[in-house]
C-alpha cells in the first residue's frame, strides 16, 4: 500500500513514523515534509494547502490512503476533493471541519445539542464587544473565530487586557480574516486535558488521554503557542471522567452530527477544562493535536494504517485499539523569539547521538536540510523530543536527558513538562 501524509510538522513526523511500522505499508510520501521525515518517507515539494496538486500527485502515484495532518487543508476541503475522485482520505470534509474552522459554529452547535461549554457571545464590531466586556467584567477569554495557528486565544485577566485583545483582532487584524468575528466567553477555572476520539461517521472510539502545555514559559506563563509539550496519559482524566466525557460530550456530538447530516470521519479533538470534577469543552479541533499526537502515537500498539483505513471506510466497529502500558512525554524545543519573530537557519547539533534508541525519539517540526546537507531550523517550533517511561516521572527524565544532547543557537524549551502529572500521582 502507498500512503501520502500531508503536512510538515512534528505531528506529521510522528504519523509517518508510526505508519512506517505497518506491514501493509510499502511506501510513504509526505508533502511537503521536513528534514526528519525525509529519513522515513519521500518528501514531495507540494504545499499542504495546494489541494489540486496533491490530488493530481495521489492519482498519478496511485496512493491508497491520504492522511491529512494540519487543519488548514481540511477546512479548505481537501477531503471533499479527494472523495469526489474516489480516493480514500483520513480527515473530515469541509462541512465537518467547521468545528475547528469557526469557533462560533462550534459554540452554537454545543449550545444546540447540550454539550457543556463556557457561556459566550460572538461579535463583529469593537463597540459592541467592548460594551459587553465592560458589562461582564474580567477575567474573560477572547477568541478569534477562524484559524490562527493555535495563537488566537487570549486569556484576559482585566477589562483593559480584554479590550486590547479585541482591538488587536478586530481593528489591527492581527490574525487576518480569522478575526472577522470574535468570541467573548467566560473564563473557566480548572485543569485542562486533551481528549481525542476517532469517528467514522457513526462509530466513535476514544484515544489515550493527554495534556498539552500552551504557554511559552514554565509555570504556564507568557503568551500562548501552538504547544510546548504534552504527556500521555493525563492523570486528570480518570476512568470515571472519561466515561462522563463520552456520555456528556461525545454522545450528544454524535447525535448532533447525525441530525445536521454532517459526515465526520477522522479525529475529533476536544479541549476539555475540568471544573469541579466536571468536563467542559473549550474548543473542538478536527485533527490530531500537535504536540499531543507525538506521545499518544508513541504509546499506540495497534497498526495505525489499519486504524486510519477503517476510520475512512466507516468500519471502526471492527477495530479495538491496543496501548502500551507506559507513559510518554513530548518536550518541544523552539527557536528564540517564538511565538513572535524568530531567526531561521540555525544548525542543529547532536541529533545523531539519539539514533537507535527506542525510549526516546526526536520528531522534527520546523527543520530543513541546507545546501551543505546540515539539518537547520526553519520554524518556530523546531523539535519534539518524545520519550517513553514506566510512569510520567521516568518518561520525563528520559526526555530531558535526551534534550541535553541537542543544541542550536537560541534554542528554548520548558523545564516543567509533566510536572502537574507527577504532583498529582504523588
Amino acid at each position: 500500500m502507498k500512503v501520502l501524509v500531508v503536512g510538515s510538522g512534528g505531528r506529521e513526523h510522528a504519523l509517518v513514523w508510526k505508519l512506517k511500522q505497518s506491514s501493509r505499508v510499502d511506501k510513504i510520501f509526505c508533502a511537503p515534509g521536513n528534514a526528519g521525515i525525509a529519513g522515513l518517507a519521500k518528501c514531495i515539494d507540494i504545499k499542504a494547502d495546494d489541494i489540486n496538486s496533491l490530488l493530481n500527485f495521489a492519482k498519478y502515484e496511485g496512493i491508497d490512503l491520504t492522511v491529512v495532518g494540519p487543519e488548514d487543508p481540511l477546512t479548505k476541503g481537501i477531503a471533499d476533493a479527494f472523495e469526489r475522485e474516489g480516493r480514500l482520505v483520513f480527515g473530515p470534509n469541509k462541512k465537518a471541519s467547521q468545528f475547528e474552522g469557526s469557533k462560533v459554529f462550534a459554540k452554537d452547535f454545543m449550545l444546540k445539542y447540550g454539550i457543556p461549554t463556557a457561556q459566550y457571545r460572538a461579535f463583529t464590531t469593537l463597540a459592541e464587544a467592548e460594551e459587553h466586556v465592560r458589562l461582564k467584567g474580567a477575567p474573560l477569554v477572547i477568541k478569534a473565530d477562524g484559524l490562527a495557528a493555535g495563537k488566537g486565544v487570549i486569556i484576559a485577566k482585566t477589562v483593559d487586557e480584554a479590550i486590547e485583545a479585541l482591538r488587536a483582532m478586530i481593528i489591527e487584524r492581527k490574525f487576518g480574516d480569522a478575526g472577522n468575528k470574535v468570541v467573548v466567553e467566560e473564563c473557566l477555572e480548572g485543569e485542562e486535558a486533551s481528549f481525542m476520539v476517532l469517528i467514522d461517521g457513526s462509530n466513535v472510539i476514544p484515544l489515550a488521554s493527554s495534556q498539552d502545555h500552551k504557554r511559552i514559559f514554565d509555570n504556564d506563563e507568557g503568551p500562548n503557542t501552538g504547544g510546548m509539550g504534552a504527556y500521555s496519559p493525563a492523570p486528570v482524566v480518570t476512568p470515571e471522567l472519561e466515561k462522563e466525557i463520552m456520555d456528556t460530550v461525545m454522545a450528544p456530538f454524535m447525535r448532533g452530527i447525525a441530525r445536521e447530516q454532517i459526515n465526520y470521519r477522522g479525529v475529533l479533538y476536544a479541549g476539555i477544562m475540568v471544573c469541579g470534577g466536571r468536563p467542559y469543552v473549550l474548543e473542538f479541533n478536527c485533527r490530531f493535536g500537535d504536540p499531543e499526537a507525538q506521545p499518544i502515537l508513541m504509546r499506540l500498539e495497534s497498526d495505525l494504517f489499519d486504524v486510519m483505513k477503517l476510520t475512512a471506510q466507516g468500519r471502526l466497529d471492527e477495530m479495538r485499539l491496543k496501548w502500551k502500558d507506559k507513559s510518554s512525554i513530548c518536550v518541544v524545543i523552539s527557536s528564540k523569539g517564538y511565538p513572535g519573530e524568530y531567526e531561521k537557519g540555525k544548525a542543529i547539533k547532536g541529533l545523531d547521538s539519539l539514533s537507535g534508541r527506542d525510549d526516546a525519539l526526536v520528531f522534527h517540526a520546523g527543520t530543513r536540510l541546507n545546501a551543505s546537507g546540515e539539518t537547520v531550523t526553519s520554524g518556530g517550533r523546531v523539535l519534539g523530543v518524545t520519550a517513553l517511561g514506566s510512569d510520567i516521572k521516568t518518561a520525563k527524565e528520559n526526555a530531558y536527558k535526551a534534550i541535553e544532547k541537542i543544541h542550536f543557537d537560541g534554542m528554548h524549551y520548558r523545564k516543567d513538562i509533566g510536572g502537574k502529572a507527577i504532583k498529582r500521582n504523588q
